[in-house]
C-alpha cells in the first residue's frame, strides 16, 4: 500500500469529517463546526492522506486513491500545535500516523516553529505510546478537558534537534 500526503482541499472537508466521526467516541470527535473552525484558524494548515491500491481486475488500470487520514496543525510563533491526527483504523500500523505527525513537524519547523506540543485523551494508550515513539514526553495533565469529563494529558516535543 503506498500513501501520498497533499494540502487540503475544500472538497476534502465532508470526507474529513466522516473519519473524525470513526476516529473518535462521539462525545471527542468535532462537530463538522468545531472542525471547520480548526482548519481555518489563522495560522493552521491541513495536510491529507491518501492510499493508492492497485485495482485486482487489472495491473493495467490506475490505482484507486482513497482518503485514509488528516492531520491539523497550528503555528503559533514559536510552538507549534497538533489539533489533531486522524487515522481510519484499517490504514493503522502501516506508517501512516508516522508520515502525517512527521510532514506536520517538519511544516511547524520551517515556520519557526521550536517545540510543538498536543493534547491526548488520559485513556488513549495506543496514542500515548505513539506519542513517546516519536520523542514527546508528557508535560502536564488537564482534568475535565474532553466534553464528556475526560481528562487530556499535555505532550511537548523538541523541535530544535530535528534534522
Amino acid at each position: 500500500m503506498k500513501f501520498d500526503v497533499r494540502e487540503y482541499r475544500r472538497e476534502d472537508f465532508a470526507t474529513l469529517y466522516q473519519i473524525d466521526q470513526v476516529c473518535f467516541p462521539k462525545e471527542i470527535a468535532y462537530t463538522r463546526f468545531e472542525l471547520a473552525y480548526y482548519m481555518r484558524r489563522r495560522q493552521a494548515f491541513t495536510l491529507v492522506a491518501t492510499a493508492r491500491q492497485p485495482k485486482a481486475s487489472s495491473k493495467s488500470k490506475p490505482a484507486e486513491e482513497e482518503s485514509a487520514g488528516f492531520i491539523v496543525a497550528e503555528s503559533r510563533d514559536t510552538v507549534g500545535h497538533i489539533i489533531t491526527i486522524d487515522v481510519l483504523p484499517k490504514f493503522r500500523r502501516h506508517g501512516l500516523g508516522s508520515l502525517l505527525l512527521n510532514a506536520a513537524e517538519k511544516r511547524l519547523q520551517e515556520s519557526g516553529s521550536l517545540q510543538v506540543e498536543l493534547e491526548t485523551a488520559t485513556d488513549n494508550t495506543p496514542a500515548h505510546t505513539f506519542y513517546k515513539r516519536h520523542g514527546y514526553v508528557q508535560t502536564d495533565t488537564l482534568p475535565d478537558y474532553y466534553p464528556n469529563g475526560l481528562g487530556a494529558l499535555v505532550m511537548k516535543k523538541n523541535l530544535r534537534t530535528q534534522g
